[in-house]
């Protein structure tokens, strides 16, 4: 499969990468054209990026990943001073062109990308040091995917959030009055917002952004999230959620967004509320675990990867 560059309709933005193989994959339907520069060779403008992201003059992707080596970029080198097994960094931009921190649906079809390109080996339960802007990632394979830890969870407001349970309000259309929001990092920000059914969550609408206030000083990507009823069944909590991702919209899933939502609510169910979650997104389910790990919280984040389509840029 060949992408021409006036397809595209931005030639002059994506003229210095043609030539360029691509790989698309997604997962859980969070998808991703995927690149591999591991020298730097090429510039990836914003412009260039959203041209290809178009879901109607380009390729079509949620964001565009590149696979660079740690050594190639500021950020990167950084890491590598204090972890130097994280040779490869996910360069990773969301689909208006903008830099991303961290993306935990990302990081599965990227780990996936660099098997599938020999750029490294990973047998059944081993696991790969990747760099990214949020730090390091260690993501381990597994019979059915992908297992991340995604590092310790915080509160982005601590001081509200520990008072209240609450840090900000949210206004959607699609929903009668604002919802008070509790605000999580996940090293990116997520404001998560939570309804009493599923037909409220069916019908809010977010085609754009919903407004947060106060407002994470990089922004943030929003989550509307309905735990079951019962919430735990199995020793497990479940929960369902939509996201609108910053720079992007609404995406059929988010991980680190799946992240923030089970620790949310976890948060707001108190003592006695399990560790491991199922969260269903409209693209599939993944699974969020919580783990004591170096005298901190961490994260893991579980689910498949997939690639679908090999091209090139002409």
């Amino acid at each position: 499969m060949s992408i021409s560059t006036d397809a595209a309709g931005a030639s002059g933005a994506l003229s210095a990468l043609a030539g360029l193989p691509f790989a698309k994959g997604h997962g859980t339907g969070n998808d991703f054209i995927l690149v591999a520069d591991p020298d730097g060779a090429h510039e990836i403008t914003p412009a260039a990026v959203a041209a290809l992201c178009d879901r109607h003059r380009g390729i079509g992707a949620d964001g565009l990943i590149r696979a660079i080596r740690s050594e190639r970029l500021p950020e990167g080198r950084a890491l590598l001073e204090t972890e130097p097994a994280a040779e490869w960094f996910m360069d990773y931009r969301n689909g208006d062109g903008s830099v991303s921190e961290m993306c935990g649906n990302g990081v599965r079809v990227f780990v996936h990308f660099l098997l599938d390109q020999g750029l490294v080996e990973l047998a059944g339960g081993g696991s790969v040091t990747i760099g990214t802007r949020a730090g390091i990632k260690v993501v381990t394979r597994s019979a059915n995917g992908y297992a991340v830890d995604m590092g310790p969870w915080s509160f982005i407001f601590p001081d509200h959030a520990a008072a209240k349970s609450m840090d900000s309000v949210v206004h959607a259309d699609g929903l009668e009055v604002p919802r008070p929001a509790l605000s999580i990092s996940m090293g990116n920000p997520h404001t998560v917002v939570a309804l009493a059914e599923l037909e409220e969550l069916a019908a809010t609408r977010l085609y754009e952004a919903p407004e947060v206030q106060p407002l994470p000083e990089h922004g943030t990507n929003v989550e509307f999230v309905v735990p079951a009823e019962p919430l735990v069944a199995d020793g497990a909590g479940s929960i369902t959620m939509r996201v609108h991702e910053r720079g992007v919209g609404e995406t059929q899933s988010c991980g680190t967004g799946a992240c923030a939502a089970a620790a949310a609510i976890r948060y707001w169910a108190g003592a006695g509320a399990p560790d491991d979650w199922q969260v269903s997104v409209p693209g599939g389910v993944v699974r969020v675990r919580f783990l004591a790990r170096d005298g901190a919280e961490h994260v893991e984040l579980s689910g498949p990867a997939v690639l679908v389509a090999r091209g090139t840029l002409v």
